[in-house]
């Protein structure tokens, strides 16, 4: 029992000792390089199916500039997480807070090298609120969980990607976390920390929840500027005013009683990633590491202003699933 709530006040550590499958947890390393022409998702995890030769560690690799994505599994001995910490022993790669070191050749595919993290901005956790999930994250039966590591930080290093050196040194990361025993029936989930003002990030998720019998249209949504992160959250109050979803564009308008954000993401080219579906990891996930997300957050009442308003570039988006019943 006590390692449980100190596991749930450590949203970045692994979730998963003592869980039942089907179970995964997945953490989301996003590199960016200065120059911003190299785009790579690294998502190292582990799922746990109720046959054992279901279950297996693995790391996805998305390149987000090619659309390439390649799911390379191990054996769930290979996965070596520490007791605490977020300190994670994948086959020969290792992921931290800290740092990725990777040295992953199968698939056709060679990446090695090591990126270092500077400045990790973690979203605050406290005892009522222990991080994104807010007070949910207390609920014992959620259908999956949600951590954000670093909403922006600084790297530096480099890898070797098919042969090729990229150095990351002087570009921006972002890492966040999924876990449970399968992702929502439908979602759109964005982010994006590369806006003309550094220091700026975005991360948004708004997805079907499941609720003791019924469901609701959960909302987690973080800006952060200025050093301060401008929560939009279904746990603070915040309501969807607007949300529309075209195939090519997303329109959202979420607002609480003292601020309201408008967002307008455009998709990119798209790889698709594997996701849990509570049997197997054969979820297809469609993501773009390529699109745009313009963004405008003001102020409400007399004397409204504009707090921010900007593009963000390089940015993560997923539309996946029963979006007609999401928008509904």
């Amino acid at each position: 029992m006590i390692g449980a709530l100190r596991r749930t006040l450590h949203p970045a550590w692994y979730q998963g000792r003592g869980k039942q499958a089907p179970y995964f947890e997945g953490w989301y390393v996003k590199l960016i390089d200065p120059g911003e022409r190299h785009r790579l998702a690294v998502i190292p995890g582990i799922f746990k199916g109720r046959a054992s030769d279901e279950s297996h560690a693995f790391i996805q690799l998305l390149d987000g500039t090619s659309g390439e994505a390649t799911y390379h599994r191990y054996a769930v001995e290979a996965f070596q997480p520490a007791a605490e910490g977020f300190d994670l022993r994948l086959g020969g790669s290792r992921f931290s807070v800290e740092r990725v070191v990777l040295d992953i050749e199968s698939l056709g595919r060679s990446v090695t090298g090591c990126v270092a993290f500077e400045g990790v901005s973690p979203w605050p956790v406290t005892l009522a609120s222990p991080g994104v999930m807010g007070w949910f994250a207390w609920v014992p039966f959620l259908q999956t969980y949600h951590g954000v590591l670093s909403l922006d930080h600084a790297l530096q290093g480099a890898l070797t990607i098919d042969g090729k050196e990229v150095d990351f040194s002087g570009g921006r990361g972002y890492i966040e976390k999924d876990w449970g025993h399968s992702f929502p029936d439908a979602w759109i989930w964005m982010q994006t920390n590369h806006f003309d003002q550094p220091g700026t990030s975005l991360t948004a998720s708004i997805a079907t929840i499941p609720w003791l019998g019924t469901s609701f249209r959960g909302v987690i949504i973080g800006l952060w500027h200025r050093d301060h992160l401008y929560r939009f959250t279904t746990y603070t109050g915040a309501q969807i005013q607007e949300l529309s979803w075209d195939g090519e564009r997303v329109r959202a308008v979420i607002a609480d009683r003292r601020r309201r954000l408008e967002i307008v993401a455009c998709g990119g080219e798209a790889g698709v990633l594997r996701g849990p579906t509570g049997s197997s990891m054969a979820g297809r996930v469609p993501e773009s590491l390529q699109a745009s997300v313009t963004l405008r957050l003001v102020t409400l009442g007399g004397g409204s202003s504009v707090i921010f308003e900007g593009v963000g570039r390089n940015a993560g988006l997923e539309v996946v699933g029963d979006t007609a019943r999401l928008l509904d």
